[in-house]
């Protein structure tokens, strides 16, 4: 079956982050890809995924100890990684992968889109957080 659906690079950065934050708890990638993907659509388990969203998910992955240890050297003193929320740390790694290493996509756009589903997903204080950590890396980028 061919996918039906047009998806933006938003949802898919959404759906990126909601399988993120599921590989908290456990699973592989690709079965957390999946589920984030299709959970909503009503579509067969063997929908094609698209690759803008296998290579977020992936590229976290692979790059986590680094993308950790940047975070983590951004923080505020007396902050540390496991101090943060869960939804603000798959969130700021999402934001980072994407600002670092994912070049296809402009720093300012990456830094917008994860600040949009940090509001979507948390609060107004946290939206401000990662947009400061996350405004760091790409200041630091021109």
């Amino acid at each position: 079956m061919t996918n039906v659906f047009v998806d933006s690079r938003r949802d898919l950065r959404e759906r990126a982050f909601q399988a993120l934050f599921s590989l908290e708890f456990g699973g592989d990638n690709l079965t957390a890809a999946r589920f984030a993907y299709t959970y909503d659509k009503n579509e067969e388990e063997e929908a094609e995924l698209p690759l803008f969203l296998l290579t977020l998910i992936q590229g976290v992955s692979d790059c986590k100890r680094e993308i950790d240890k940047n975070i983590s050297n951004h923080l505020k003193s007396g902050w540390t990684l496991s101090r943060l929320t869960l939804i603000d740390r798959s969130l700021l790694r999402l934001g980072l992968y994407e600002i670092k290493y994912h070049k296809e996509t402009p720093e300012r756009v990456a830094l917008n889109e994860i600040i949009e589903i940090a509001k979507k997903y948390s609060d107004e204080k946290s939206s401000k957080f990662i947009n400061g950590v996350l405004s760091q890396f790409v200041l630091e980028g021109k």
